[in-house]
């Protein structure tokens, strides 16, 4: 996305209008690396392996809808222009991850949660007030919300067979992008969230995996 400079607060919401759309309308969004399951050799899995698996990519895919609501509302009330290129640039990272989730988890036979709407809509209310707060409580929410995401990739990584080549490269790849834009956001100046906070967000975000795994 743009610099202020080129753009006013009316422009700037529509464009944030036009990421939600193409992220959360099938196939939209256009990422700039290619899938890491590209070059993995195809495995024949069970019905039931596949369907745990679709329920797991579902699940990675519905955190990225939410990391990419995320970092449009936090965006968009960012203070710095280096935070808000920061966050920018995190979600244009986090739309490759949309994609290869997508990607795989029609390959397995499965489709994207439908709550991604509701996740977005509340997930960007939280970027955006996070932003509002501070830049230093904005670039802290990043950091605690990727370590979720990493502590999640891990579990899902313990949880797919080790023939699942295509699916591993992705959650592998996922995993290191992830793990690198929380150190970016707490040497950027990110605050470190206390632990009850911390165990708040473990609570809410296990709403989000129950939900999205099934449905």
């Amino acid at each position: 996305m743009a610099s202020d400079r080129q753009y006013s607060p009316v422009d700037r919401l529509l464009l944030q209008a036009d990421v939600a759309l193409r992220t959360l309308l099938p196939f939209s969004g256009q990422p700039t690396r290619p899938s890491p399951a590209v070059v993995q050799p195809e495995t024949e899995l069970d019905q039931q392996e596949a369907k745990h698996i679709a329920g797991l990519m579902r699940i990675n895919h519905t955190g990225e809808v939410c990391a990419q609501a995320l970092y449009q509302g936090q965006a968009l009330t960012a203070k710095l222009p280096e935070v808000r290129a920061a966050m920018e640039h995190s979600a244009d990272e986090e739309v490759d991850h949309l994609a290869w989730c997508e990607q795989r988890i029609h390959q397995l036979g499965g489709r994207p949660s439908v709550f991604n709407p509701l996740f977005y809509g509340l997930s960007f209310g939280v970027g955006a007030l996070a932003g509002l707060v501070s830049d230093r409580v904005s670039l802290g929410f990043v950091a605690a919300t990727e370590d979720q995401v990493v502590k999640h990739l891990d579990e899902h990584l313990v949880q797919v067979p080790e023939h699942d080549e295509k699916t591993r490269a992705i959650l592998e790849q996922m995993r290191e992008d992830e793990s690198h834009h929380a150190n970016t956001a707490l040497e950027a100046g990110g605050i470190k969230f206390p632990r009850p906070v911390k165990f708040g967000m473990t609570l809410l975000s296990k709403v989000m995996t129950k939900s999205a795994y099934r449905i």
